[in-house]
């Protein structure tokens, strides 16, 4: 996929640029979040140590940890420093809002029944049902008391903008499997700005809250929390567009997903409700409005239908709209343009790594 260069960019960030982001702020982190978990009764400990990739069932420690990128400690460490907060509050919110994502990831493994996540067992197949839920409910427990008990300039506005955003990703979470009970076209079809809502919601809320929160637990002005959040919440958007781009044409071995997984499961998708509002959808609207759920070849055509259609293109301009959206909102803060265009190299990066 191709596209523009960003506004305020000579050239596309590279992707070692990016890596050494993620790294530097993992290296901040990692030692306050283990101290964290470290807090948690022994066997929870070990499942929330499990989630994270640091350890295989039973405890063992992994040679090569099986962990994510580290999106949102990232963005809270270098929000943190775009709003001049001291290190020590980018820090916290890292912890913090690390804690939340895994716990809510646990919890959305449960829901939707998968059985890997970064090419290993989910906590709940490794562990069970029951145990994985108890991790998580651990996880945001101790996420609260992480901001709780730092020595932050404004902790309650801190823990009130963590639990804003904690219900805002489960009101995108709701919706995001209501969609799938509804049909594809008629009164009832999903609207692309319900969409937009949702995935305001259920990705760019605690992305807004990562940017955000080391800034709010400082004392930061609220114009720059607001730009901070703004940015995240923009990003999110962005982000799950782009998710949505892979669940239908993505490389399954970059990805980790099965081809097509969310045509299969009637997952209600950007590039799909852009392109039912084509005039081009009438062979799509056949094929999605059949009674039976698609199969494999089936999903395999549906996916050309959707880009004849103009669904893939949709996306990828909606995907676009909102990077500049984050642009416009990083040139509002006031202060740090260094740690500005650090937050604008990671967030090109991770948005544009398949556009």
């Amino acid at each position: 996929m191709s596209s523009a260069s960003p506004a305020h960019s000579p050239a596309l960030p590279t992707a070692d640029a990016a890596a050494r982001l993620l790294e530097r702020c993992r290296s901040l982190v990692r030692p306050a979040l283990a101290e964290a978990v470290g807090r948690l009764h022994p066997w929870v400990g070990e499942m929330a140590a499990y989630s994270f990739g640091w350890c295989e069932p039973g405890g063992a420690p992994v040679s090569a940890p099986a962990g994510g990128k580290g999106l949102r400690q990232a963005l809270a460490v270098l929000g943190a420093e775009a709003a001049g907060a001291p290190r020590d509050a980018g820090v916290t919110a890292a912890v913090a809002v690390e804690l939340v994502h895994t716990f809510s990831l646990l919890h959305d493994d449960v829901m939707d029944g998968d059985r890997t996540r970064r090419g290993r067992p989910t906590a709940w197949k490794a562990y069970g049902t029951g145990p994985a839920v108890l991790a998580g409910d651990a996880l945001f427990a101790l996420a609260v008391e992480t901001l709780a008990a730092t020595s932050g300039t404004d902790i309650p506005s801190a823990v009130r903008h963590l639990s804003t955003a904690l219900n805002d990703l489960v009101r995108g979470q709701a919706d995001d499997l209501l969609f799938e009970t509804r049909p594809w076209t008629g009164p009832r079809a999903v609207r692309p700005d319900e969409y937009r809502a949702m995935a305001e919601h259920k990705t760019g809320a605690l992305l807004g809250c990562a940017a955000a929160l080391g800034a709010v637990l400082a004392g930061a002005p609220r114009t720059t929390v607001a730009a901070l959040d703004r940015a995240g919440r923009h990003l999110g958007v962005a982000f799950q567009v782009v998710d949505d781009l892979l669940g239908i044409w993505g490389d399954p071995a970059v990805t980790g997903k099965p081809v097509h997984a969310d045509l299969l499961r009637g997952k209600k998708t950007f590039p799909v409700l852009a392109a039912l509002g084509t005039a081009a959808a009438r062979p799509l609207v056949r094929l999605l409005d059949r009674a039976e759920a698609l199969d494999g070849p089936a999903a395999r055509r549906a996916a050309v239908l959707i880009e004849e259609a103009g669904g893939r293109g949709a996306a990828l301009t909606e995907a676009r709209r909102h990077i500049t959206a984050v642009e416009v909102c990083l040139d509002s803060l006031p202060s740090a343009p260094r740690a500005a265009d650090d937050l604008r190299v990671l967030l090109d990066f991770l948005v544009r790594r398949e556009m």
